[in-house]
């Protein structure tokens, strides 16, 4: 409700039990019930099952989906909703391949690459090996902070931004300070 509160366009609702951000079903669903209109709500899978999706999906009204394993364009096409597909960047990633592969998606989510991590390292990657013309649109993951947000937009210009371990007072735990921070910085790019 602080993000909300704050500004911010969407909700990430992580659906990967591994994660210290992991909602319950419950969780969510009292989450999705109090979001305002027009805030989007973003359900983040990470190599889930089928039955596992559909499950959430029956429970819970979600906007779009977000996934951030290996999940094939196939596998993202199977609900019939808009979706996000998140890419790892490391220097061997071939950004313009995976828009031709995910073609279908409403934008690609740039997060830094971790060996054994599926996202969430609160580090950031080179961002000038994103390269320039890509046919979907970016949204600019990866150590975001209130600190660095204005010159990462600045300089990535992406279409959205996106944050969770850089407005944390420990993992899991949102801190509003840092969130108003981080949407001033947002505010303060020059668009």
């Amino acid at each position: 409700m602080a993000a909300t509160r704050a500004g911010c366009d969407a909700i990430g609702l992580v659906f990967y039990a591994p994660s210290p951000r992991f909602v319950s079903i419950e969780q969510a669903r009292k989450i999705v019930a109090g979001l305002p209109p027009f805030v989007a709500a973003v359900g983040l899978f990470v190599d889930a099952g089928e039955h596992e999706i559909r499950s959430v999906l029956s429970q819970v009204r979600l906007d779009i989906l977000q996934f951030h394993g290996e999940e094939t364009a196939q596998d993202c096409n199977k609900y019939e909703m808009p979706f996000i597909k998140a890419v790892r960047v490391r220097e061997s990633t071939n950004l313009l391949q995976y828009a031709s592969d995910y073609a279908d998606a409403r934008a690609l989510l740039l997060d830094t690459y971790k060996e054994g991590k599926a996202g969430g390292t609160g580090e950031v990657f080179d961002w000038k090996m994103i390269p320039e013309g890509l046919s979907k649109p970016i949204i600019l993951a990866g150590g975001l902070t209130p600190a660095n947000v204005t010159q990462a937009i600045n300089q990535v210009r992406p279409y959205a931004v996106d944050v969770s371990g850089g407005v944390e007072k420990s993992k899991g735990i949102k801190n509003a300070a840092k969130i108003a921070a981080f949407m001033q910085g947002v505010e303060d790019a020059a668009l």
